[in-house]
């Protein structure tokens, strides 16, 4: 069974018609996915990270129903239990259930970072919000600062939003 394209599937019939918010944890997924797989995780935490990266904002909708608001601190509360019944429906081992919850529970807190699955969610989650919210290079300086730490999230960051790695190579012929 190919479990992370039927995880995948669920979470773009869950969010049907928010083209948004699927282009969101599917951008965040590759992020993660790559910086996994080029830090070296092993299989299982590979495994847990690319579930959690998919599913990581699935709180939004109760969110923004039960609070008009899209805010961390609500996603953290209501995602894990909508993660939990979409992953029990996929027949997910419920180990990992449990960690990618905890996962969802924890991706809008940035303090003492534990676990490299942790911090790749998080570092993944940054490298599409930066984007998507158009951050200039000063603050994207200080989010590496303050939240990067592996080797590939902070080489993804540059290639991504260094004013002098951008230049030097569109200067390269």
């Amino acid at each position: 069974m190919h479990l992370i394209a039927h995880v995948q599937r669920a979470m773009i019939a869950y969010f049907a018609g928010d083209v948004r918010r699927i282009n969101h944890f599917i951008k965040v997924y590759g992020f993660a996915k790559a910086i996994g797989k080029l830090e070296g995780l092993d299989a299982g935490t590979q495994q847990v990270l690319e579930i959690a990266a998919l599913t990581h904002d699935i709180g939004i909708k109760n969110s923004e129903r039960l609070y008009g608001s899209a805010s961390g601190a609500h996603q953290q509360v209501e995602g894990p239990p909508e993660a939990e019944k979409l992953l029990f429906a996929l027949n997910v081992d419920e180990a990992v259930i449990a960690q990618v919850c905890w996962l969802i529970a924890h991706h809008h807190t940035y303090q003492d970072i534990r676990g490299l699955d942790y911090r790749i969610l998080v570092e993944a989650d940054f490298l599409v919000n930066i984007d998507e919210d158009s951050l200039a290079w000063p603050a994207v300086q200080t989010i590496e600062r303050e939240i990067f730490a592996t080797d590939t999230g902070k080489k993804f960051l540059h290639a991504l939003f260094d004013p002098d790695a951008v230049n030097a190579e569109q200067q390269t012929p």
